[in-house]
């Protein structure tokens, strides 16, 4: 089959627009039978490297909040009949990680992401991180805007 993807990532950041891309994410999966869910969270460290040195526990707080995130992703995806489901955690600038070094972490076929994420200030200064990814993934790519 042409269309079939076998490793499908989303993006999250607990914002409502991941959960959306989420929600389309499981059904593509359902879709394509013997595909693998890569669910992954990037720690964004261009704001934890200053903020880090204020707080010395925050990015132990920081990284627990994205592991319980991706927990309770992963449990929400294999309750909706999703069998293989991969976590990914980690650490880098969220715009540099999707849209160039996903593929060192997980084998991508298909990228799925909400329009928007939890970064206006980002999105202002410098372009979203939805934007990266459209332009520089060298896969397809699904940009999530409603629920539907």
């Amino acid at each position: 089959m042409a269309n079939h993807y076998q490793n499908i990532v989303v993006a999250v950041d607990g914002s409502k627009e991941a959960e959306l891309a989420f929600r389309k994410a499981i059904d593509v999966a359902k879709r394509n039978v013997g595909s693998t869910l890569h669910i992954v969270h990037v720690i964004d460290t261009s704001v934890s490297t200053s903020v880090e040195l204020l707080f010395e526990n925050m990015n132990k707080l920081v990284k627990k909040h994205g592991e319980v995130l991706l927990e309770n992703y992963r449990t929400q995806a294999t309750e909706a009949g999703v069998t293989n489901v991969n976590t990914v955690i980690t650490h880098g600038i969220p715009k540099s990680i999707l849209s160039k070094k996903l593929t060192d972490l997980v084998p991508v076929d298909l990228i799925i992401c909400g329009a928007t994420g939890l970064n206006a200030v980002d999105r202002f200064f410098i372009g979203s991180i939805t934007e990266a990814i459209v332009r520089h993934a060298k896969c397809d790519v699904l940009v999530v805007r409603t629920p539907e």
